[in-house]
Formats: structure tokens, C-alpha cells, sequence
């Protein structure tokens, strides 16, 4: 009888944030993808609303992703936000894995004890990101778009780190990143069209030189992406990797 794949679910906390490389890294490592859509297009801006999340235990590893909104803010934290963080935490007694991705890290701190605050400074772009563990998140340049920043949950371990912020923590078999692995030129253009606040210009950059340095690193992210999925897989999430 052939051996069930496992499945990994994404959780799309805006449209805006898919997983784009990351799915690919998980299909690569074996995974079937699933997807759910947490807030609507037509509610971006009231993103206030009520969600029935799945069943976590029907999953082997679950990704919260990015979204535009602070994972404070009260009223979300009163509907989906709150929502998500019970699923989180019904996933992780359910024995399921949990990688978060900036607003996903940032969730995943702020449900297992850690806080989350405005940062002095946003990270918009590509930045170094040093690691102490290169074998679970290599290190070198990867893409921010993020204001805020999470202090550590209770017996987390950081793995990772800028000069302006925690990059990437682990606690049990959870793991959480402050970056955006998943980047490519094809999600960075969709974002760029939608930058109404001038978030990019606001930081010095502009469209065109963020869209260049993303292909110029292409082929090198996707090498490290694939790392960095087989790091989380072997060593938090406890999975063996097909030969």
C-alpha cells in the first residue's frame, strides 16, 4: 500500500500573502498543499470578521502567513485573531508542526506567551540575516516588509536575527520567522501595485530597484528556501525527509 503523503496547510491570512515559494518547497519535500482564506478581498479594509478555521488536527505541519494588519489590534484580536490563535494552540497539543511567516511569526509569539509591539524602525527590503543555526535557517539575505516585532514566548530559543529585530525562534515544534522566504518577483510585483500607504518609498527604496535585487537573488533563495524547509522539517517538526 503506498504511504499517505503528509499535507501542510497555509493559512492565507490576506490575499495578498499566498505561499508562493514556500508551497514549492513543500511539494518538493513530499507535502500535498492545502490553502484557506482567512480574510476576504472585499473586507481588506473592515478586516474585522468572524472565522471558523478548520479542523488542525487533520494536518502534519500548518503555515499562518503574512497580512497587512497588527496582530494587537483589538478588534481582530475579538474575531479571527483570536479565532487563529485557538487554533494554534488546539494544533500544537494536537501534536501539529507550525511554521509562521512574519505575521504568522508574529501570531505564533503572540499566542504561546510572547508580546508583539510597533518596531523603532520598519524592514522593508532585502536584509542579512545573521543565524545560529544555518542547518534550520540559513542565513544571508532575505525579504522584510514588516513595522512591528515580537519579544520571545517563554522558553523559546532565537535562531535568528537582524540589528533591528528577531528574525526566527523555535519552541517545541514550532517555529517562527519574521522574513518573508516565500518571495518571488511575480508576489513582490503584486505587492508593489498594492503599496498604497508608500510604505516602499517611505523607506528610502523604490519599485524597480526591490523588483531587480529580487531577481538577482533568485536562483540563490530558492536554494536557501529548500534548506530552510528541510531544517524546519528534520529538525522542529520531527519529519523524515524523502530520499
Amino acid at each position: 500500500m503506498a504511504a499517505v503523503a503528509p499535507t501542510v496547510l497555509f493559512l492565507r491570512n490576506e490575499h495578498m500573502a499566498t505561499e508562493a515559494l514556500l508551497g514549492e518547497a513543500f511539494t518538493d519535500h513530499g507535502f500535498e498543499v492545502d490553502a484557506f482564506e482567512v480574510v476576504p478581498p472585499a473586507r481588506v479594509d473592515s478586516p474585522a470578521v468572524d472565522v471558523a478555521f478548520p479542523d488542525p488536527a487533520g494536518y502534519d505541519v500548518i503555515v499562518p502567513l503574512g497580512a497587512r494588519w497588527p496582530v494587537y489590534d483589538p478588534a481582530l484580536r475579538d474575531t479571527w485573531v483570536g479565532s487563529e490563535m485557538a487554533l494554534l494552540r488546539d494544533a500544537a497539543d494536537a501534536g501539529v508542526a507550525l511554521l509562521g511567516v512574519c505575521f504568522g511569526g508574529q501570531l505564533l509569539a503572540q499566542t504561546f506567551g510572547g508580546s508583539v509591539t510597533r518596531s523603532p524602525r520598519p524592514e522593508i527590503g532585502w536584509y542579512d540575516v545573521v543565524s545560529e543555526r544555518p542547518d534550520i535557517v540559513p542565513g544571508g539575505p532575505w525579504f522584510q516588509w514588516h513595522f512591528d516585532r515580537w519579544t520571545l514566548p517563554p522558553g523559546a530559543t532565537e535562531l535568528a536575527r537582524t540589528p533591528n529585530s528577531s528574525q526566527a525562534f523555535v519552541l517545541g515544534r514550532a517555529m517562527g520567522l519574521q522574513f518573508h522566504p516565500e518571495i518571488d518577483t511575480d508576489l513582490l510585483k503584486r505587492w508593489l501595485a498594492d503599496d498604497r500607504d508608500g510604505d516602499v518609498a517611505a523607506a528610502g527604496l523604490d519599485h524597480d530597484q526591490l523588483l531587480t535585487r529580487t531577481t538577482e537573488l533568485a536562483n540563490d533563495v530558492g536554494t536557501r528556501i529548500r534548506a530552510l524547509v528541510a531544517g524546519f522539517l528534520t529538525h522542529v517538526a520531527g519529519h523524515s525527509l524523502p530520499s
